[in-house]
């Protein structure tokens, strides 16, 4: 990946054990604090390693990577942390959760009791500070992405798409169905770490009123 970034790809599809191998192969490069690695970037099926080739040469590099993954199931790999998040559905913070009750033939309240119903597993942070990427859906919420992105998405949107489920830590465009909205901050630069969610955890949804809403935000 250019000149100072190695991709590790670990398999084709999406699911828990190749997520796994990506954390715990993230996990035993931060934990081996080789000099010349710069950052990782894992996603739910690659790692994107950043390094300076000055103080670290690509075949090196690539040697300390093998030994590594060769001693991968030993690494100390942590237990998830659940969070649970509160969430207002449908009106105006949710705009997309008619079209989903019309798609699938089922109620609002059906909606909210199915996206409600089980934690959701962290299968990576990406697209903007703080984003989490999780799954997967119950069957009868899986949904197709919007025909056309909204150019602004706001603060806290809970949305899905096909087997998915998302935060929006900050405004942005967004082509996923939105469904509600969560008071809860995502991304905070000045915390540490600043994102709340991490890479492996879950995250179980509740419903809140309005007024809740309202409440929390003040």
């Amino acid at each position: 990946m250019g000149d100072r970034g190695l991709l590790l790809e670990f398999g084709e599809g999406i699911g828990h054990e190749v997520n796994e191998r990506v954390r715990r192969m993230a996990l035993a490069i931060q934990a081996e604090a080789i000099e010349g690695i710069i950052e990782t970037v894992p996603t739910y099926r690659s790692l994107l390693v950043i390094y300076n080739p000055l103080t670290l040469p690509l075949d090196q590099l690539k040697k300390r990577l093998q030994k590594i993954e060769e001693g991968l199931q030993e690494t100390p790999f942590p237990e998830p942390k659940l969070t649970r998040i509160p969430a207002v559905y449908g009106g105006a913070y949710g705009p997309d959760l008619e079209f989903v009750v019309g798609y699938h033939q089922i109620s609002q309240e059906e909606v909210v009791r199915l996206h409600t119903s089980k934690p959701y597993f962290i299968y990576m942070i990406g697209f903007m500070p703080g984003y989490p990427y999780m799954g997967e859906l119950p069957e009868a919420l899986i949904m197709p992405r919007l025909k056309t992105p909204r150019l602004a998405v706001p603060k806290g949107s809970v949305a899905i798409a096909q087997k998915q489920t998302g935060i929006y830590s900050m405004e942005s465009p967004g082509g996923w169905q939105i469904i509600g909205r969560t008071p809860i901050e995502l991304f905070n630069p000045e915390k540490t770490p600043p994102a709340l969610l991490q890479m492996g955890d879950l995250v179980q949804f509740y419903s809140i009123s309005e007024e809740e809403f309202k409440e929390w935000e003040r």
